[in-house]
């Protein structure tokens, strides 16, 4: 069995990670890591590739508090990567060279576990950055700079790592890499729209509600399919349409759905239903975040505001997302269900049949 070859071969396995981390030009390894970092994740990981029900928790946990300690330090985000590389490394070289009996699942399961401690040690580690930049008095285009920065440090840092055949394509790492892609992507659509609505450039134009929601479906469904939750999307009747900028909208829309995956637990469900009066066009996004805490719900539209523990983000995307659908005539509200969710509503004035410039 794999743990048993660790543990009974764990003072080698060390002395050989230990000197592999130590020859790293840069960042220099410190002491305290060479002595008690890399034995601590080994000791995590015998006990993971033992019982992986009752253990991995234990390794996650060492791996997030690794990413925090790297931030407090002063190092790079990679040095976790080549820390937990060199384990990798040392553990694979010397079963190779005692010919030891190590199953096919079983270095799958080692995989998995490196791959896994090395996204959450990331993700902790740009949570953290992301949390010290989260101050008010900062510049809003530090601020902005700074995130473009991190998601795209992390995709960076994900892409070498898959690079290197490690870790597989379905693992943690590459989940990671899609998270930050889109995080990138969100980024970008809010500060479009927060310059479009500070300049007061907008472009009305007729959009079919159904024809909307049917596109926004799309990518909303592969995000739920890679977060492991179910989108459920209310069909829409036809002939209503609305007098929008189409992609202020469609940004406020996004946000609004990314905020419900994010804070969904694992399995959980999202809705998105759009539906109709004589006057009025209403969206709503519901979620499964377990409700908020009493006389919270207006706050979540204040800039820097947030709700979860998960703090990936300056908290700006809603406070955007309403001044998006002002913009447009409309009000964006929150509902809260206590110890459901929240359910996030777009109210917006339904446009006359015959009225508007141009239809898209």
């Amino acid at each position: 069995m794999l743990h048993e070859f660790l543990f009974a071969n764990r003072a080698a396995i060390l002395e050989r990670a230990r000197a592999k981390v130590a020859a790293r030009l840069a960042p220099r390894a410190t002491a305290e890591e060479i002595q008690n970092g890399i034995p601590l994740f080994l000791d995590e990981l015998i006990l993971s590739l033992r019982d992986t029900h009752t253990s991995s928790l234990s390794m996650r946990e060492s791996a997030t508090q690794h990413g925090a300690d790297l931030l407090k330090k002063g190092f790079t985000v990679a040095q976790v990567v080549h820390d937990y590389g060199g384990v990798c490394q040392a553990v694979t070289e010397l079963a190779e060279e005692a010919s030891a009996l190590i199953s096919a699942d079983e270095f799958h399961t080692l995989s998995q576990c490196f791959d896994d401690a090395i996204a959450q040690a990331v993700t902790e580690y740009s949570r953290q950055r992301d949390q010290s930049i989260s101050d008010e008095s900062t510049e809003r285009m530090g601020e902005l700079a700074h995130e473009f920065r991190n998601a795209l440090g992390v995709a960076m840092l994900s892409f070498q790592t898959l690079r290197t055949g490690s870790v597989g394509l379905d693992g943690s790492t590459s989940a990671l890499l899609g998270r930050s892609l889109k995080r990138l992507s969100l980024l970008i659509d809010s500060s479009l729209a927060h310059l479009r609505l500070k300049v007061g450039v907008r472009e009305p134009a007729r959009v079919s509600l159904r024809e909307f929601i049917e596109e926004v479906e799309i990518g909303a469904t592969m995000e739920a399919n890679g977060r492991d939750l179910t989108l459920a999307v209310t069909p829409t009747d036809p002939g209503v349409d609305v007098l929008v900028d189409r992609q202020l909208l469609a940004g406020a829309v996004a946000n609004l759905l990314h905020n419900a995956f994010k804070f969904t637990r694992r399995h959980g469900h999202v809705s998105l239903k759009a539906s109709s009066t004589e006057e009025r066009v209403i969206i709503e996004v519901a979620d499964e975040c377990g409700g908020l805490p009493p006389g919270k719900a207006d706050e979540l539209f204040l800039p820097f505001e947030q709700r979860s523990p998960d703090r990936s983000g300056l908290g700006l995307g809603l406070s955007i997302s309403r001044k998006s659908v002002e913009a447009d005539g409309g009000q964006l509200r929150v509902r809260d269900v206590p110890g459901v969710g929240c359910v996030f509503t777009i109210d917006l004035p339904r446009l006359p049949p015959g009225e508007g410039d141009r239809r898209v």
